[in-house]
């Protein structure tokens, strides 16, 4: 039986930031031999398609999205929409059911994998196939925000009822700021599409699957994975850290060029992912304080609010002061092998779950800036925990930060001198060895397999 193949359907949330890590996980399994046949929306495919390793284990499938009112037209992805849209893509994805449907029917894998598709446990027990929650959001971030011990349902959430954790919540390092709580309750409970909260969503994807697997060690999570488990009574298996294969391409003439310019490990890298918007004030206070630490930088940001290109929200000044020190750039750029080039020493971060992954078995020192969402818990597990980062201050009540909150969280773990600093440099060091450890994925994913096996 454990040499047995078998056939995994994945439907994961219309995010650039969930859809790649599937296609990790995707080239892990079919690395093993299994089937992949993954669904996505059309216009998505061509961004993801270079990652695919296996593409005669590996298939993608488009599925058509239907458009929804409000929306505009072509937008398939939380990448294509602002926040407050988020919902309707939602509601789009709800609106694949009869398709997904049809394609399952035909292609009866024996397992799918999915997030907030929380149709989907109903719709593959009527068709005999296992339905599994692979969640790339944290364990951590899942125990303290849904656990069914805070009876979200019954009572209703406010901002004050995210300080404390749920009742028997793994002891930890955890806590919110004020108003990480009060926003933190607000999207909980908010219509997530369809007439349900994302709330709603979560729980019955989580109650009603027939297994939940995590993008983690237990030597990380471990405890939090546990607690979800015996909070909804499911088996919890660990798929490990699922790293990126290194990327087989060389970073691009002009990248490598521009940064080659500065010594080694002394520039700094900030980047916040394919959806962060910054209110234009932060996103100067941001530079400024980056300008500050005397450092060579490179900022590869979307423009902020209420500005079309990202130069013309720059302070004034800044660019003529910054000629050839600071690098800012509005568009994507290949962050993986950015993090591994040799004059790159730091990275700040907005502590998504990717960009973390990524980072932890680099060199860079990490510097955590998260904005909304498990950004702001995984910052936590990341500098309190873990204790492998800094994390820049912010107000507790208005969430705001200033330049020089930005260059005091950079010049500590710049400094050899400070004991925080080196701190976080050791521990880094230690999870990177750790993670990169010859054997360690791969006892992971064959235990993942296994425990899959058993269910077949």
């Amino acid at each position: 039986m454990a040499d047995r193949s078998f056939h995994i359907a994945m439907y994961p949330w219309f995010a650039l930031g969930h859809i790649t890590p599937y296609v990790h996980m995707a080239n892990k399994l079919a690395e093993r031999g299994h089937k992949i046949s993954f669904f996505l929306p059309p216009k998505t495919q061509h961004k993801v398609e270079a990652f695919n390793l296996h593409p005669h284990l590996i298939t993608f499938i488009p599925i058509t999205v239907p458009h929804v009112k409000g929306l505009p037209l072509g937008a398939e992805t939380t990448n294509d929409v602002p926040f407050p849209l988020h919902p309707l893509i939602m509601t789009d994805m709800d609106l694949t059911k009869p398709d997904i449907e049809a394609y399952l029917r035909e292609l009866k894998p024996n397992f799918v994998f999915y997030d907030f598709t929380c149709w989907l446990p109903a719709l593959t027990r009527k068709l005999g196939i296992k339905s599994v929650v692979y969640c790339i959001i944290s364990s951590g971030t899942i125990g303290y925000l849904l656990s069914p011990a805070r009876k979200t349902l019954e009572k209703g959430m406010i901002g004050s009822d995210f300080l404390e954790p749920p009742e028997g919540f793994p002891s930890s390092s955890i806590k919110l700021r004020t108003h990480e709580a009060q926003a933190l309750a607000a999207v909980t409970t908010m219509d997530y599409g369809s007439g349900l909260s994302f709330v709603e969503r979560q729980l019955m994807s989580l109650s009603d699957c027939y297994i939940i697997g995590f993008k983690t060690c237990r030597e990380i999570e471990g405890p939090y994975g546990e607690y979800i488990g015996s909070q909804f009574g499911k088996p919890v298996i660990f798929a490990g850290p699922v790293v990126p294969n290194p990327p087989k391409i060389a970073l691009e003439k002009q990248w490598e060029k521009l940064l080659s310019k500065f010594q080694p490990k002394t520039m700094i890298f900030c980047a916040f992912g394919s959806e962060c918007v910054l209110k234009k004030d932060q996103f100067q206070e941001l530079v400024l304080g980056l300008e500050l630490t005397g450092l060579p930088f490179l900022v590869a940001l979307k423009p902020p609010m209420g500005a079309k290109i990202i130069e013309s929200a720059l302070p004034e000044g800044f660019q003529e002061r910054l000629k050839g020190r600071g690098i800012l750039h509005g568009g994507w750029v290949p962050q993986q092998l950015i993090l591994r080039h040799r004059s790159v020493g730091y990275f700040v971060t907005h502590c998504g779950s990717g960009s973390l992954a990524e980072a932890m078995v680099s060199d860079c020192q990490l510097v955590l800036l998260p904005h909304v969402g498990d950004q702001i818990i995984n910052a936590r597990l990341m500098a309190r925990d873990l204790k492998i980062g800094v994390e820049v201050e912010k107000g507790d009540e208005d969430g705001v930060f200033t330049k020089y909150d930005v260059c005091k969280a950079v010049k500590t773990v710049m400094d050899h001198d400070n004991e925080l600093g080196n701190e976080v440099r050791t521990n880094h060091a230690k999870w990177k060895e750790f993670l990169l450890k010859p054997g360690l994925e791969n006892s992971y994913m064959d235990d993942f397999v296994k425990q899959l096996h058993a269910l077949v």
